[in-house]
């Protein structure tokens, strides 16, 4: 990566709210060795964030939230989408420590054990969120619930799954939100591990 230069020509901040949006003017050192033209690129700039997929070995029950994504407000299928928990990573915190708590609030369940998975980057081309991915043994209840700070007007509804349910749900497009799709993903590849080395079932 040494060779991977990037020199910032110009950078200029267009909005400043709950996330930044700003444009920079950027070359780059091209494979070739070259230099790139100057570049106009668009970013929006997102704190990481902490995924946490809480998984019940015992019942091999999923638990998945549902909440409004103003993202999604023109999707055919509405703006509530299935997801995964997950929190903002402010500085000085360690992602562990934000899975954790936000297990709490939007769930109401506490781990029992937490295995991080890896990290993943949304969209890379236009947004700097990074999200660490995390998964938690928990004691899933069979009913759903509502959840979520009343301070952040958050208004969570979680779902307990069968995995293969979720797993169905997965392949047939009702789950898209990356917090839960590449959770799944390494739940459905790790599941029998998991339910041997986590539950002895």
């Amino acid at each position: 990566m040494a060779e991977r230069r990037v020199t910032v020509h110009a950078r200029r901040c267009l909005h400043q709210g709950f996330y930044r949006f700003e444009i920079l003017e950027l070359s780059h050192r091209r494979f070739d060795g070259g230099w790139t033209g100057r570049l106009r690129r668009e970013r929006l700039v997102q704190p990481p964030v902490a995924v946490v997929l809480p998984y019940d070995p015992v019942q091999d029950v999923v638990v998945l939230i549902e909440q409004f994504r103003v993202g999604a407000l023109e999707s055919e299928d509405g703006p509530w989408l299935l997801e995964a928990v997950a929190g903002i990573i402010e500085p000085g915190q360690r992602p562990e420590e934000v899975a954790l708590r936000e297990l709490r609030e939007e769930t109401g369940l506490s781990a029992l054990r937490l295995e991080r998975i890896g990290a993943y980057r949304a969209s890379p081309g236009g947004t700097t969120e990074r999200a660490e991915l995390f998964l938690a043994q928990v004691v899933a209840s069979r009913e759903g619930g509502i959840f979520g700070l009343a301070s952040e007007q958050e208004d969570i509804r979680t779902h307990p799954l069968a995995a293969e349910q979720a797993f169905a749900w997965l392949r047939a497009g009702r789950i898209v939100a990356a917090t839960a799709v590449v959770p799944l993903l390494y739940l459905r590849a790790e599941r029998e591990r998991l339910r041997r080395d986590w539950s002895g079932g």
